[in-house]
């Protein structure tokens, strides 16, 4: 059951643009997902709302009301988040529209700023089992192919089908992890988090 409720995109991205946050709402919802499945376990959900803001840039909250709403407010994402993770149902957002160099630089930054970035949660020698750190690096070198595709700017069906396919990589790269990594170890992760 799921502690905190979420607000819902379109009133989380109109807190995002209060706060002044330039990080997109699909990079933090797989920087939170990257975060949950990381075998760092001292990793925090603040650490993680706090490296949506460039160094410096973090919000300052002026009362304990609006504190705490602000925690609530991300808290609840990342309840909706954890509950996919448990259910290995996370996946990339859905994206809309036919600029092919637009969609891939988004999902080039969800693969890399959000999941793994979140994976790692600024630990540069994160320990980890030998398998769990080559899915993790096959995620970056599925980013750079967004990168090279949408560089190209080429959009024929070819192209298309190619990102498709990608998408569906990301997609069982992450319930790999979530299968093999996260699932066995779901209950001391509850306890970390709650």
């Amino acid at each position: 059951m799921q502690a905190n409720k979420y607000i819902g995109d379109d009133a989380f991205v109109k807190m995002l643009e209060h706060y002044s946050c330039q990080t997109p709402l699909g990079v933090i919802k797989m920087r939170m997902g990257g975060a949950i499945c990381s075998p760092n376990l001292k990793l925090r959900p603040a650490d993680v709302i706090a490296s949506f803001w460039e160094d410096g840039k973090t919000p300052r909250l002026e009362t304990k009301g609006e504190a705490d709403l602000f925690f609530k407010f991300f808290m609840g994402l990342w309840d909706e988040i954890f509950a996919k993770v448990t259910a290995n149902k996370l996946e990339l957002p859905h994206l809309k529209g036919d600029d092919i160099t637009c969609y891939c630089q988004k999902r080039y930054d969800e693969v890399e700023q959000g999941f793994v970035e979140g994976f790692f949660g600024g630990e540069e020698n994160l320990k980890m089992a030998g398998y769990l750190a080559q899915i993790v690096d096959s995620l970056s070198e599925l980013a750079l192919i967004y990168n090279k595709i949408g560089t190209k700017g080429e959009t024929s069906d070819a192209a298309w089908d190619a990102v498709r396919h990608t998408d569906k990589m990301v997609n069982r790269s992450i319930a790999f992890i979530i299968e093999n990594s996260v699932i066995p170890r779901i209950d001391e992760l509850q306890r970390q988090v709650n």
